[in-house]
């Protein structure tokens, strides 16, 4: 009998990534990459030209379905596996990423009556202009003691559904009423693939406020928000959600079509990029901290016992793997933050050292910043560029460096930006840690892991924990193909369940990222220093980081 294979695919923040995986062994035989066309919508609509407010993040959708349409023939292609041995499709998306659309599905922003208003397209994960609406839901969640604010770390995010459900409803109310569904953009692309409307406890936990146990908020709570809001959950949303693993659906025709694949084929219930990581790091038990780091950090962790963490993106029962609360947390901004400072801060000697040695600016910025060691550069920074998730959960933070003299270079403030990534890795794992949920060691996946061995050795130093890495240059593409193959099943070849399939698709590359006690002690004071400026910028209302975003407002108009 021949080999049967699944296809998992990442939507990620510029491009979805498809792998072809045979199930056998996970062994990934073809990968292919479609670039979104329109990318981040960050400062113009498409056509219309429309001009969008600082914090803006938006997608067009269409860019989801052509990734279906390029990246799926091109792994069959490039595998020369035949259709008739895939036996199931995965997908994952960043998280909260949402759009409205009408009862049949069709995204309000291909209308042409609403082509041209903002609030109609995809909101990206790091849509961040709905912090007011965010402090709203706080605000109101902290008034009415709802009892879930604590299981969020006493923070929702504007990266959120609801805080971002509120602004269309506060800026575009006409956007709004003619949503007949409020989506995740995970789940509008199942939907696309099967003809059903399938949502998953994934990401309705996480960025939802949804439990296993409770549900969604109260009607009173969301009255409270905007009274046009009272049933958001039964108008625009859906009670019903299905378990991650489980299948949503079949491929229909026209999307087999599409892709060359066979109709009727399993697709599973939608995931979202981090947590689909987890199983696809081999890690199936507490103990372990899953970080998948590339354009930002997010940070996974199982257990069997609920602690009240704070600033952590949630704990969700099964969010992650079947038996376990799923524990989040992240750093907002990582990749992007090196990729800024490369393209704004790099004087053209380094990039010269680039062209002439063949290598990367990165390469050679990451060359000269080991020489270093630590703290002999004198600075220190924080990572905020994209605000802070945890834990401090606040959009309205921004990064800062401080000890830069006329002597500073490049290299020096490049390795300082590691180093601040670090230390916000560390208060994370101190917030867990000090509630008693024992974290052993770390396990990475993403980008940076693969092109950046600085980074991984300074963040093993500053933590104090062992880093391994996953096999997979695609973690999340391959965690979506193995749940894919547990949405398929036994009897079509694939597994029943996920702990199945990571046993046998999941591997952890011979590389271990071990701690160098020699530098403890320096970072343990550039640690210190670190928590009292991440206090004093970050906790404090009146902080000078605040005032010059509200300053920078005003005079945006």
């Amino acid at each position: 009998m021949s080999p049967k294979y699944t296809i998992g695919i990442d939507f990620g923040t510029l491009s979805g990534r498809a792998v072809l995986v045979r199930v056998s062994d996970g062994a990934e035989i073809a990968t292919a990459v479609s670039e979104y066309a329109n990318g981040v919508i960050d400062e113009r609509l498409p056509e219309s030209g429309i001009r969008l407010e600082p914090d803006w993040a938006l997608q067009d959708p269409d860019d989801y379905i052509r990734v279906f349409a390029e990246a799926i023939p091109a792994v069959l292609r490039q595998g020369g596996v035949s259709a008739d041995d895939v036996i199931g499709l995965g997908i994952d998306f960043t998280a909260c990423t949402m759009l409205p659309t009408k009862a049949d599905g069709t995204p309000l922003c291909r209308l042409p009556e609403f082509r041209a208003n903002p609030h109609a397209w995809v909101k990206l994960w790091k849509h961040h202009a709905a912090q007011p609406e965010a402090d709203r839901v706080n605000a109101v969640a902290a008034e009415l003691g709802e009892t879930w604010l604590p299981r969020y770390g006493g923070k929702i995010s504007s990266e959120w559904f609801f805080p971002k459900a509120l602004q269309i409803l506060n800026e575009a109310p006409e956007v709004y009423e003619a949503a007949d569904r409020l989506i995740e953009a995970a789940d509008w692309v199942v939907w696309q693939l099967t003809g059903v409307e399938t949502r998953n406890t994934c990401t309705a936990g996480y960025k939802a406020i949804w439990s296993k146990r409770d549900g969604f908020p109260r009607r009173e709570f969301f009255r409270a928000l905007h009274p046009r809001m009272e049933n958001i959950v039964d108008e625009k949303m859906k009670r019903e959600l299905s378990p991650i693993g489980s299948r949503a659906g079949s491929l229909t025709p026209q999307m087999a079509e599409l892709t060359g694949l066979r109709p009727g084929i399993a697709v599973a219930v939608a995931n979202v990029d981090a947590h689909v990581s987890v199983p696809a790091c081999k890690v199936t038990r507490p103990g372990t901290l899953v970080s998948i780091m590339g354009t930002s950090v997010c940070d996974m962790l199982l257990e069997t016992r609920e602690a009240m963490v704070e600033g952590m993106c949630g704990y969700v029962e099964d969010g992650i793997l079947p038996g376990y609360l799923g524990y989040e947390a992240g750093q907002s901004c990582v990749g992007d933050g090196f990729a800024w400072f490369v393209e704004h801060c790099v004087p053209p000697q380094y990039f010269d050292e680039a062209r002439s040695s063949g290598r990367s600016i990165h390469a050679v910025l990451e060359a000269h910043a080991a020489r270093l060691r630590p703290g002999e550069s004198g600075l220190l920074a924080l990572d905020w560029w994209n605000g802070n998730r945890s834990i401090l959960v606040d959009a309205d933070l921004s990064a800062v460096m401080l000890g830069m003299t006329l002597a500073t270079t490049a290299p020096e403030m490049y390795r300082a930006w590691i180093e601040a990534t670090a230390f916000g890795k560390r208060v994370i794992v101190e917030a867990f840690t000090s509630k008693g949920l024992a974290i052993e060691e770390i396990v990475a996946c993403g980008g940076l892991p693969e092109k950046n061995k600085l980074f991984m050795q300074i963040t093993a130093d500053v933590v104090g924990l062992p880093i391994k890495v996953s096999a997979s240059s695609q973690t999340p593409a391959l965690g979506s193909a193995m749940f894919a193959a547990v949405a398929a099943g036994s009897t079509a070849g694939g597994y029943d369940s996920i702990e199945a399939a990571a046993e046998h698709m999941a591997h952890l590359k011979d590389e271990t990222f071990t701690p160098n006690p020699a530098h403890r002690p320096i970072y343990d004071q550039l640690y210190a220093e670190y928590v009292r400026l991440h206090d004093y910028f970050g906790r404090d209302a009146g902080s000078t980081i605040k005032k010059l975003k509200r300053i920078k407002l005003t005079v945006h108009g």
